[in-house]
């Protein structure tokens, strides 16, 4: 079964975060890999519905509604195979003028936004914590790629240009003779030759993996792993690797024990960020006020922000950072903690997608300022 993913870029964000539009749809729609696609065509049908009404509701411009009523009845006609290739939620941005499609790894509930700015938040969490990652097993003898995703099998990945192993890369028969490499010989030598192996793989790599964002993690043992580690320059290689030769186990428990090492650290760095949060407590440089933030994000101070992704606050803030809050979210709004999160990020901080009890204070956010308030 594969799982196929499309986590956004920063600059896909932005662009999400920055869209003011008299009308627009957000939808996330839960999906199946091994599903033909008709149930998720007919729930994003059902969802593309209620997020339509929403928008007549508003009194939104009639043509601007029309514009993305018809983008999206051409996605639910997609007959490409858009609808078999899927991964675990579909999200789809829509506005008068283009449409926008993410293919998530994680589970996030069925919902149907339609107002004046996308609903980008539940988006996040795959940003947070990417639930996809790259294996890279790497030995001596032999080096292979393989994709994981949760509950679905690895999937080795083609990558052109990598060395077949060590010695081949070096254009070796063998790299345990003892012949001079620049005057170095034994284990010397082969050190240099398991370097010059090491570079190989990591210039092949960056032709498959991703510019960021996606976590790598590694397979080998010593003292390969030390030497891939000093030559890698992919930005998310995971600092703990899988123990042991990956060649005598099988693509599957490799990739087993490389889930392990991924929430091990995922769950370090929320604990770092925790952590940070109580340091600069003491530094008169956190707020857990949903108000006061919305001010300190307008004014671009935050420098980190925790949220519940399920936390709705219905409201509006508006252009100094004024909270007007309400008893129920208004026809064509996304809420105050999503607009706190929309400026937040566009002023550059850092968004920390969790559940409510992964929040400082388990309320609905809570911020890292830079510079005491």
């Amino acid at each position: 079964m594969t799982l196929y993913t499309d986590i956004p870029t920063r600059g896909e964000l932005d662009a999400l975060w920055s869209v003011a539009a008299p009308a627009a749809i957000s939808l996330y729609v839960p999906t199946a890999p091994a599903s033909s696609g008709e149930a998720e065509r007919i729930a994003f049908k059902n969802l593309a519905r209620d997020a339509l009404e929403q928008l007549a509701a508003a009194d939104d411009a009639k043509q601007d509604v029309a514009a993305i009523e018809e983008a999206l009845t051409d996605l639910e006609d997609d007959d490409t195979g858009f609808w078999r290739h899927q991964a675990r939620t579909l999200a789809v941005f829509a506005t008068p003028g283009w449409v926008r499609t993410f293919r998530l790894p994680n589970h996030l509930g069925a919902l149907a936004v339609g107002a004046d700015r996308l609903y980008v938040k539940p988006l996040m969490r795959a940003v947070t914590f990417p639930q996809t990652a790259f294996l890279l097993a790497l030995a001596q003898g032999g080096v292979r790629l393989l994709e994981t995703v949760p509950d679905a099998a690895p999937e080795v990945v083609r990558v052109p240009d990598l060395p077949a192993d060590v010695a081949s890369a070096v254009g070796k028969s063998s790299i345990a003779d003892r012949a001079p490499v620049r005057r170095l010989q034994g284990s010397e030598g082969q050190k240099v030759r398991m370097r010059q192996y090491a570079r190989l793989v990591d210039a092949a790599l960056r032709e498959v993996l991703p510019g960021h964002g996606v976590p790598l993690v590694l397979a080998a043992t010593e003292p390969l792993d030390a030497i891939f580690r000093s030559v890698c320059r992919y930005p998310d290689l995971v600092p703990e690797s899988v123990p042991g030769s990956p060649e005598v186990v099988s693509d599957v428990d490799l990739v087993e024990a490389a889930r392990a090492v991924l929430d091990r650290h995922h769950a370090a760095q929320l604990a770092e960020l925790t952590a940070l949060f109580e340091q600069r407590a003491g530094q008169n440089r956190v707020s857990t006020d949903v108000a006061t933030v919305a001010r300190l994000a307008t004014q671009g101070a935050v420098g980190t922000l925790f949220f519940d992704i399920d936390a709705v606050v219905p409201g509006t803030v508006d252009d100094e950072g004024a909270v007007t809050f309400a008893e129920e979210l208004g026809p064509g709004t996304v809420g105050v903690v999503d607009e706190i999160a929309r400026r937040a990020w566009l002023s550059g901080a850092r968004l920390v997608a969790v559940r409510r009890e992964d929040v400082p204070g388990r309320g609905d956010l809570a911020a890292i300022l830079r510079y005491a308030a």
